[in-house]
């Protein structure tokens, strides 16, 4: 299987975490918006699929099969290349792991767009120096205090126990992301979730992520994505 990722092609986003996935296991695929013409063939998949069209990128094409939400695609990859375990119990409580990162991924884009996406951060500066000053007092310590717990009460080496499943690697890029954005409150934060630093690091040293890492493919952090530094929000 050759996959068909539909992203866009400047910013890591909600797309990483399937690309991740994808670089891990070693899976082929093309990140389809980064080739020439790439954009305006997403953006026909939304418009043309017939029955079951895609809301917003990312998107997979898998064979016939066309997979949007990230949360979704990933129970996809999961049960096909060993990011999950096989019986359904576990699958479901991977998924919903999955499900809880994805609310934690809103979360973390509303600290510089309170309002809302349509206006520009300059437009909100007030708004978002107060949410991010609540995301860090209250939203951080519940969300990254509950993958902490897990880690630790698993007694294993990632979240659900000694195998690595997609929600590790997506933790590992919400640890990134943070550390991008808010380079003084997290390096502040992380003596309080050593375990969760572990595992990013761990994550980090993986072959193919290791490699992933240090090739073009992986798309710097930047200011048009969800983790984006602006230097008032982390004093």
């Amino acid at each position: 299987m050759h996959y068909q990722l539909y992203y866009w092609p400047s910013i890591q986003g909600r797309g990483e975490y399937v690309r991740l996935a994808l670089e891990d296991v070693g899976a082929g695929y093309t990140d389809v918006a980064r080739g020439r013409g790439g954009t305006g063939a997403m953006m026909k998949m939304m418009e043309g699929q017939k029955g079951t069209p895609p809301f917003a990128p990312p998107f997979l094409k898998a064979g016939r099969l066309v997979i949007g939400q990230t949360a979704n695609i990933l129970l996809y990859l999961g049960a096909r290349h060993g990011l999950a375990p096989k019986a359904e119990a576990g699958k479901l409580w991977v998924h919903q792991l999955q499900l809880t990162i994805a609310d934690f991924v809103v979360e973390i884009h509303d600290t510089h767009h309170p309002l809302g996406p349509s206006l520009y951060y300059e437009d909100q500066k007030a708004p978002a120096k107060k949410r991010t000053d609540e995301f860090w007092t209250s939203r951080v310590p519940k969300y990254l205090g509950y993958f902490e717990d897990l880690v630790q009460s698993n007694g294993g080496a990632f979240v659900t126990g000694r195998r690595a499943t997609y929600a590790d690697l997506s933790l590992f890029q919400i640890v990134a992301g943070l550390r991008y954005a808010f380079p003084k409150r997290m390096a502040g934060f992380e003596k309080k979730v050593p375990r969760l630093v572990a595992l990013h690091d761990r994550i980090a040293e993986r072959p193919n992520i290791k490699a992933y890492l240090a090739s073009k493919r992986r798309i710097p952090f930047n200011e048009d994505g969800i983790f984006r530094r602006y230097r008032p929000l982390d004093l």
